[in-house]
């Protein structure tokens, strides 16, 4: 669909009628110097985060990503937008791999109330969708792996106030608030009419452990917030990490709790992945202590409480997925999404509690 003519794809303009003004998109871009008197078109929606909806666009021979809140926006979403915004452009001056920051709209007038932003188009694979290499070569499987630690790595190691990201979240006493954070999370729960829950393994003790071993010394850096492989885009071409995207959780915090979330998250050899990540032939390339040892050879941090991290990850998905299993039993969400991710919820605890050994 282009500015200035008639859309032959009823499709895409079904999908983003309300979403933008393309007039005031493109007078916007003019603006910004975003290819300036060339043909705008929107191309279609991408996949991506749940929270935000991402638009392929093409100015020219450009092509470009646009990001703004969902339809219905949320109280928060415009400010958790600009905070975005305020960390891509701090890892435009690190090797960080994301995608580049092109303009930012931080006032909410251009697209009706919405916040955005535009960034390029990276191209790459999402590992949890595809991986076509992934059945006859270990070897790419294996340096996508440690592609991926060597990224987190590098993200942890960005001196946060040097690229301008000082007043970005709270670092001080963050990994004290953890546990009471989410504990009054899961406490919430109990609204949802017909939720008889929780029915969760030793959540209050792995709560309680995480508490009594909590790291005394930490130091505060960049933390994607939800760094996981389905936040990836990979170069098929290479099996290196092209982008860690979906900032939207990003804070200044401490980023071992992404590395925790990477194993966490981790595929396990005979055990299915909770959200049926196709990435099988990750289970059995490399081991825990492989990631745990690869990260540590790239960076400062004391790794000797890695353990922590990987059950508060674990402890803290499980909390946040047992969310949709409530509002599935109030007929909020699908139930069948619901009881599989209370079934996921289960095989997290019982990993965190093996971890803590509890």
């Amino acid at each position: 669909m282009s500015v200035g003519s008639p859309s032959t794809d009823l499709s895409v303009s079904t999908q983003i009628d309300g979403l933008i003004d393309l007039v005031a998109l493109r007078a916007w871009l003019d603006d910004q110097g975003v290819s300036p008197g060339r043909p705008l078109e929107v191309v279609g929606l991408l996949g991506g985060g749940t929270q935000n909806i991402l638009l392929r666009l093409r100015r020219g021979s450009r092509d470009l990503v646009l990001r703004r809140g969902p339809r219905h926006l949320r109280t928060s979403t415009n400010d958790n937008l600009r905070r975005e915004m305020r960390v891509l452009d701090g890892l435009s001056r690190t090797r960080v791999p994301h995608a580049r920051l092109v303009a930012d709209c931080p006032d909410e007038d251009i697209l009706g109330g919405a916040a955005f932003y535009v960034m390029e188009l990276v191209d790459g694979l999402n590992p949890t969708v595809e991986m076509p290499w992934a059945e006859e070569d270990v070897t790419r499987t294996r340096r996508l792996c440690f592609s991926t630690v060597e990224a987190l790595a590098g993200l942890g190691e960005v001196d946060h106030e040097a690229v301008g990201l000082s007043g970005v979240g709270r670092p001080d006493g963050f990994l004290e608030r953890q546990v009471a954070r989410w504990r009054s999370e899961l406490a919430t729960y109990a609204r949802f009419p017909e939720y008889q829950g929780p029915d969760l393994p030793a959540v209050a003790a792995i709560g309680d452990w995480l508490d009594d071993n909590r790291p005394a010394d930490w130091t505060p850096g960049i933390l994607h917030g939800d760094f996981h492989l389905a936040n990836l885009l990979v170069d098929p071409s290479t099996a290196e990490v092209a982008a860690i995207v979906d900032w939207e959780m990003a804070t200044i915090g401490d980023p071992l709790l992404d590395l925790g979330s990477l194993l966490a998250t981790w595929p396990r050899p005979g055990r299915p992945h909770g959200v049926g990540w196709s990435v099988d032939s990750m289970a059995s390339a490399v081991t825990k202590p492989e990631l745990v040892q690869h990260y540590a050879d790239r960076s400062h941090r004391d790794m000797s409480a890695i353990d922590w991290y990987e059950v508060l990850a674990s402890w803290k998905l499980a909390i946040v997925i047992e969310g949709t299993h409530a509002r599935a039993c109030a007929g909020l969400a699908p139930r069948d999404t619901g009881k599989m991710l209370h079934a996921w919820a289960v095989t997290l605890l019982d990993q965190a509690r093996v971890v803590a050994g509890v």
